[in-house]
């Protein structure tokens, strides 16, 4: 597109229309600025369902507005309306937030199958019944069913839970292994074993870790091994409640490691580096 193309496309649309979406009209109302840019984003979109001549298109509830601009758009075009179809937001591990990879509170589908787990396991007996809905082919009756035998005490939150994040994990990886896993897990957190598992990582830290200060920090460390991308991230793990020391949830961002100690570090509660 060219400008023209571009104030073109502007005078197929009014800022009272623009101000029907929800956000828009609550910054309005409150005085809040609203830049120009934001209100070309959902014209650009809009227009990508002009040019592609789209039939159908598909979103999360949150591009709701974004989808109808589009139908809006092609009938200005002489086009035909193209069907929205606008599906739910993914709650993310924290229960609160859409899972985002920003904000760590994500599962992402090529980790392995033990720090799926873990990570699927760490969410709340609530949010399992949505990544039920939203995550597997399990019909709803029989999730009800499963609702209600919880509800009852005739089943376990641990087990349905496990159930889910298998229905889950055969998606991206095989039964066989992903069932490995499972069994790895649970000798990992079984109360009567602390055993160390046997595929864990075993480092000594060389001098050179010690060379700046006596107690670096845990986010540097494992980015400088490279088990996290940045050290930024590590700091979202952990503001995300995904990096654990052994059994405990870590906190502190800052986090120092003394020179001499051991440490057994997990991204997510079940999972190990």
């Amino acid at each position: 597109m060219n400008f023209e193309d571009v104030l073109v496309l502007s005078s197929k649309y009014n800022v009272a229309r623009m101000l029907e979406r929800d956000d828009f009209s609550k910054r309005y109302k409150a005085g809040q600025p609203i830049s120009m840019i934001e209100f070309l984003y959902p014209l650009v979109q809009g227009y990508d369902s002009v040019a592609m001549e789209c039939d159908v298109e598909l979103g999360g509830t949150d591009q709701k507005f974004n989808l109808l601009v589009g139908r809006d758009l092609q009938r200005e075009y002489g086009k035909e309306a193209q069907c929205v179809l606008t599906l739910p937001l993914l709650v993310g591990l924290d229960g609160s937030k859409k899972m985002s990879k920003s904000l760590g509170n994500y599962v992402g589908i090529t980790e392995t199958p033990i720090d799926m787990f873990g990570k699927l396991m760490s969410i709340s007996d609530d949010l399992m019944w949505n990544y039920f809905e939203l995550l597997t082919d399990l019909p709803l009756p029989e999730i009800e069913n499963r609702k209600n035998g919880m509800a009852k005490k005739e089943l376990h939150p641990k087990e349905i839970k496990t159930e889910l994040a298998k229905l889950i994990m055969d998606q991206f990886s095989s039964p066989s292994e992903n069932e490995e896993a499972i069994q790895e897990w649970k000798k990992i957190h079984n109360p009567k074993s602390r055993a160390v598992p046997d595929d864990v990582k075993e480092i000594k830290l060389g001098e050179e870790f010690f060379a700046e200060t006596p107690e670096p920090l845990l986010v540097w460390v494992l980015s400088k091994l490279s088990f996290i991308p940045s050290v930024s991230e590590g700091r979202r793990l952990i503001k995300a409640g995904g990096l654990y020391l052994s059994e405990d949830k870590i906190t502190d961002e800052k986090f120092p490691i003394q020179k001499g100690k051991e440490y057994l570090v997990r991204q997510g509660k079940k999972g190990n580096f």
